[in-house]
């Protein structure tokens, strides 16, 4: 029988909360473990309490007071008959609380571990500052109804559930301005949802997220006492999950031009450093060489990297393909990149926005070194030999750039690669979405094959779901998930139901379908999706398309100027208030008349085939620094499933991983790759360099860029440096494997600098005498 606790005397007057607490102490103390507890207002009671032996404590509390279930503790269980005033489950450590009536303000407030069941509403600021310790399981807060406002604020991890029930005719069930501040954790919420901070998504649910509501709401409903409301409650159609963004998507900004930079960053002052002192201890000639000379040259080939490889998320170096080109190695130049990417022609070549081309040295003098037309050139390129077979098996989970870029790698290395796609043919977005205007077919197809050429098993219509990922886990020695970002976002504004969706758009047009496009279509988001979104509405029929931001564009200017050609527009800063059958309205009360609305600001991944522990709070794959899932050894994530990227970015990443289960499969640890430090302009001879003429420049034949790349930080073995010393200091050493370098005899050299003034390739460093 449970222990009897009363707030009031025999006078029937209330004791004070400090009496009331000290009775359930003592019956504690003679070992009782369950409580019914008659209160008023008392507060605090349920928590923090532990029994000697570790036996489970359960109370019954009616009418309480702040806090209850305050600090609760795991093994504790609490059910309040009735409603709960605020801060119920405030800092809740593992307790069970069920509060059947309504939640006051701050219900699970700061919550780390536990779970917080409310048969009604919660007020403001519930579920806000919860946590979640990775040592336990995370907090869960699961309400029938709905929530006040600032609902989630600052949340950093955990699970909410806000059913909706009895909420018609509500704005948002959510209340007003809900997940401010939030940086993790995942909110599913069924019902109207407005005023959402802008530094979270809301998403469809996934497998994953069906099969957890799944399980859950049934014993949630039975807890409460409403287990009829079950059916309703399992139409997922009706479910929205809410996901904090990432730190790099938070925090996007435009890239300021040289007159901001100007007028709001520019530091002046400081451009002599100290003066060394002279000890006076040995006389020096004017002219000296060995120790006496105040700076020696160095040679130092390939110490600094170029910055187009800097740049380059798969690291290409292409000041070595010149190099083999200037000596008439084209076939190796040619080759040589297909040891960094298998797509030098169709995202090289094509697609890349060509990051290398941005930093280019050459730029400084003309135009950059022609990288389109470098990476075309390898479009017929035979293959690298692989070498020989390891008896190693790896999975690679997405036949995307970047699934195809690993298993490409892998098998180069001699391991056995199955791909796993789950569309008709492998490209992934290359395929799916880029428009043939951008990404001719011949140039992919012809790539591909080479891939499948080497031996790579390829299944194609094979969806990976959580049983054949159980099964490839078993069967397999190392795999690669590397199944990209396909579930657009959407953001909850009104009418956004009448949006399409970019990426399905795209892929319906790259599938042949032809979609409808209405005569003048808005495209929200101007990146480079927002771009391709454009071109395939004008492809379809559009006759008007306009392309709206909150923010600078941040699509590349050729892809800019590809849409302006057909007459897109493009707007910015436009911050949308709602969509109608009219077109768009902003929140300055502009109608921008469309008859079609296609949003594109980018995809989340579905990786509900995943085991959900091996998750972010964000809903990627927590990776350590070599892109091993941390809970998994042996298995890695790149791409778009750990971050979101270009598709560059994806290839590089897989080429990374590759290398990584290389050393894992070797039974080696793998470290991080370190990218080579970029070298300065400051040691380059740009002005031996003789520059086009920048109106007529054109590129008729790739191989003739030999003549203009500089080679930043590898020697092109000119022998300038050799031919310029006036002291006859410098001498060409060639190796017996065919390598080369310059050396600097210190008992002749004297120290003054003309090597390194004069190399072109900045190879040569005068460093300072210690």
């Amino acid at each position: 029988m449970a222990a009897q606790i009363v707030g009031f005397d025999d006078k029937k007057q209330r004791i004070s909360t400090q009496l009331l607490l000290q009775k359930i102490y003592a019956a504690l103390e003679q070992g009782e473990t369950e409580f019914e507890v008659l209160s008023s207002g008392h507060h605090d009671i349920g928590g923090p309490l532990w029994t000697g032996d570790g036996s489970p404590l359960r109370f019954r509390v009616k009418n309480p007071g702040q806090r209850v279930g305050s600090f609760g503790l795991e093994g504790t269980e609490i059910v309040v008959d009735g409603s709960a005033p605020a801060d119920a489950g405030w800092l809740n450590a593992g307790a069970d609380l069920t509060i059947l009536g309504d939640g006051g303000d701050t219900t699970a407030h700061c919550a780390a571990s536990g779970i917080i069941r409310v048969a009604g509403r919660v007020g403001t600021r519930s579920g806000s500052l919860m946590k979640h310790d990775p040592a336990y399981e995370p907090p869960e807060l699961w309400v029938l109804k709905n929530t006040g406002s600032f609902s989630f604020e600052f949340m950093g991890g955990g699970i909410g559930v806000i059913c909706g029930i009895d909420c018609e005719g509500y704005d948002s069930v959510l209340g007003d301005r809900s997940c401010v501040g939030m940086v993790g954790g995942t909110i599913y919420v069924r019902g109207p949802v407005r005023g959402l901070s802008n530094e979270v998504w809301l998403l469809d649910l996934d497998n994953a997220d069906r099969a957890f509501l799944d399980q859950g709401l049934p014993l949630f409903l039975e807890k409460i006492g409403r287990p009829h409301l079950l059916e309703s409650l399992l139409d997922f159609s009706q479910w929205k999950k809410i996901v904090a963004k990432s730190y790099e998507e938070r925090n996007v900004h435009s890239r300021i031009s040289i007159r901001e930079f100007r007028r709001d960053k520019w530091v002046e002052g400081g451009i002599f450093g100290d003066v060394v002192a002279d000890d006076y201890a040995h006389i020096a000639n004017l002219v000296n060489t060995g120790e006496d000379r105040l700076k020696i040259p160095r040679w130092q080939d390939k110490r600094f990297g170029a910055p187009c490889q800097v740049s380059c998320p798969s690291q290409i170096p292409t000041q070595d393909r010149i190099n083999l080109l200037r000596q008439g190695k084209v076939k190796e130049a040619l080759e040589l990149v297909l040891n960094y990417s298998p797509f030098p022609a169709s995202v090289c070549g094509e697609v890349c926005p060509n990051l290398c081309m941005d930093v280019c040295s050459r730029r400084y003098i003309d135009k950059p070194v022609a990288m389109k037309e470098l990476g075309r050139l390898s479009l017929e390129a035979a293959s690298p030999v692989p070498k020989p077979a390891s008896g190693k098996k790896v999975a690679v989970i997405g036949g995307g750039p970047g699934g195809l870029s690993a298993a490409w790698q892998a098998k180069l290395l001699g391991h056995d690669v199955t791909v796993y796609e789950a569309d008709k043919e492998v490209g992934g977005k290359l395929r799916q979405a880029i428009p043939t205007e951008r990404l001719p077919k011949k140039s992919l197809q012809g790539e591909i094959e080479r891939i499948k050429a080497l031996g790579i098993d390829i299944r194609t219509r094979s969806c990976v779901d959580s049983d054949l990922f159980s099964r490839i886990r078993e069967e397999y020695d190392a795999i690669v998930i590397a199944s990209g970002a396909h579930n657009p976002v959407v953001i909850p504004f009104p009418g956004h139901e009448r949006m399409v969706k970019g990426l399905d758009f795209l892929k319906q047009i790259n599938n042949g379908e032809q979609p409808k496009v209405g005569e003048r279509v808005i495209v929200i988001g101007a990146g480079n999706a927002g771009m391709d979104v454009c071109l395939g509405a004008y492809a379809m029929g559009a006759k008007k398309v306009t392309a709206i931001d909150i923010q600078r564009p941040a699509a590349y200017q050729k892809e800019i100027d590809q849409v302006k050609a057909l007459g897109g527009e493009i707007r910015w800063p436009v911050f949308t208030d709602k969509v109608t059958a009219e077109g768009l309205w902003t929140k300055d009360g502009e109608l921008i008349e469309a008859d079609m609305v296609i949003i594109a600001i980018g995809e989340r991944p579905d990786l509900s085939y995943v085991p959900r522990p091996w998750l972010t709070d964000r809903g990627m794959i927590d990776v350590d620094d070599c892109g091993q899932v941390v809970r998994a050894p042996g298995v890695f994530a790149i791409g778009d499933t750990i971050a979101p990227g270009l598709l560059t970015h994806a290839i590089g990443t897989g080429r990374d991983a590759a290398l990584y289960l290389d050393e894992y499969l070797a039974g080696r640890q793998p470290v991080p790759i370190q990218k080579p430090e970029m070298i300065n302009q400051s040691c380059l001879s740009k002005e031996l360099f003789k520059p086009r003429n920048r109106g007529r420049f054109c590129v008729t034949d790739a191989k003739d860029e030999t003549l203009r790349c500089i080679s930043c930080g590898t020697c092109r073995d000119c022998s300038m440096c050799l031919e310029s010393c006036p002291e006859g200091a410098i001498r060409r050493l060639e190796n017996d494997d065919g390598t080369f370098e310059y050396v600097s005899d210190d008992d002749v050299c004297i120290g003054c600098g003309l090597c390194a003034g004069i190399c072109p390739c900045g190879v040569w460093a005068m460093e300072q005498v210690v």
